[in-house]
């Protein structure tokens, strides 16, 4: 081979780009093409030792939110194939997401938790993009997040990541007290408006009089359809979703929907940009493509036709309980998240010798293994199955080991 030969011609890396030239080296032909590996099913949980679950509690994080559908499916791995600028898919897929759901703007977020991060980092940001790079704020600086004392929960923390201090609540007279030149935020959960000591419109009434951004915290609290827009109309600045749960998406994502000028706050306090907060909360193209098709899905889906399958699979547990002593059954849906239909059964634990406690104990050590658990608003009495996501033909396993267990004990 000459020296000629030996190199790559500048037309060569024109023509080909340089990956076309190399690849055609490494190949030693320019006529040989490279085999894409075959696709293998593989059972990922058994090679593992780890026992999937037949998942009777809903869209809960410690059990994998939910399962996408192929159409989501397929969208994520159309979108492993190839790479782009995450910049411009975080605003195209953004614009998308708003344009579906009918709020100003969006951007999809390392599930609800991140979203709060985020959206927190906006609020304290978005007047002074300087300090970006200083978050977590020293607690010098004194910047405050107010919330009702009634709405306190773990997610608390992802507030306080950005350095800000939380102050609490009861009234409005201590909320007007509260609001100062420090204040960056009001920030709730929905799950907890019923406990609230101020109601919604007047705290979002506070807000709007002073210039201060609000952030609604409503991760699990579609269906219905419109909760997606209705909470930005009712006038939070800012809401965040679970992408994982009821929509369907990739469990690791999150939607957070509002202002456009706090969406793009947001966008530069989180990856791909570096030296902020969330950096780490990288959403990958995957993620982002997924979560669209499952929003477009979500807004399409038949949501009465979904409702009634759910009242199906309580029906055929209902049947077969009906003739064990004792038992009764009521169907019941949660007032905010988780906001499907739900199976309540009831028994003489005089007559029927087992606990509540016992019986989730027995289902979980089930052969497939059974989860279930309570979830906000059911209450306390009686024993809860959520049939929400249950594969399908799942709902006559649970039916047969509910009736089997019940009937043991009460012999």
């Amino acid at each position: 081979m000459d020296e000629n030969q030996s190199r790559i011609s500048r037309r060569t890396l024109l023509a080909t780009g340089a990956g076309g030239a190399i690849g055609g080296m490494l190949a030693g032909d320019a006529s040989a093409s490279v085999k894409e590996p075959k696709a293998v099913k593989r059972d990922v949980y058994r090679e593992l030792g780890v026992k999937p679950i037949i998942n009777a509690v809903g869209t809960i994080t410690t059990l994998g939110g939910s399962l996408m559908p192929p159409e989501v499916l397929a969208a994520w791995n159309a979108a492993a194939g190839s790479f782009v600028n995450l910049l411009e898919l975080q605003d195209r897929i953004g614009e998308r997401i708003a344009k579906l759901l009918d709020v100003e703007a969006a951007l999809v977020t390392t599930g609800a938790a991140g979203g709060i991060v985020v959206g927190t980092a906006a609020a304290v940001t978005y007047r002074d993009r300087a300090l970006i790079g200083r978050l977590p704020l020293p607690p010098k600086m004194g910047i405050e997040v107010i919330r009702q004392k009634s709405h306190r929960a773990c997610y608390d923390h992802q507030v306080q990541a950005c350095g800000v201090r939380l102050i609490d609540v009861e009234t409005q007279e201590q909320l007007q007290r509260a609001v100062n030149q420090k204040t960056a935020m009001m920030f709730s959960y929905n799950v907890h408006e019923d406990d609230s000591t101020i109601d919604r419109a007047r705290w979002l009434e506070a807000a709007r009089k002073r210039g201060i951004p609000t952030l609604l915290d409503a991760a699990a609290d579609t269906p219905p359809l419109d909760a997606l827009s209705k909470y930005n109309k009712l006038g939070y600045d800012m809401v965040v979703f679970s992408g994982g749960k009821a929509i369907r998406g990739p469990q690791g994502a999150g939607l957070l929907l509002g202002r456009k000028d706090l969406i793009e706050a947001a966008k530069l306090n989180t990856a791909p940009h570096c030296s902020n907060i969330g950096r780490g909360m990288k959403v990958s193209k995957e993620d982002m493509v997924a979560m669209w098709a499952a929003v477009e899905r979500f807004v399409t889906l038949d949501h009465e036709a979904e409702q009634r399958e759910w009242l199906r699979r309580i029906e055929v547990i209902e049947q077969a309980l009906a003739g064990v002593a004792t038992v009764t059954t009521k169907r019941i849906v949660p007032p905010i998240a988780n906001r499907v239909p739900h199976l309540l059964i009831f028994w003489d634990g005089d007559r029927v010798k087992i606990s509540p406690a016992e019986m989730k104990i027995r289902l979980k050590k089930s052969d497939p293994s059974i989860a279930t658990a309570r979830v906000h608003g059911t209450g306390e009495k009686g024993f809860l199955i959520s049939v929400f996501m249950l594969k399908p033909g799942e709902e006559k396993i649970v039916a047969e080991r509910l009736r089997a267990i019940l009937r043991q004990a009460a012999s």
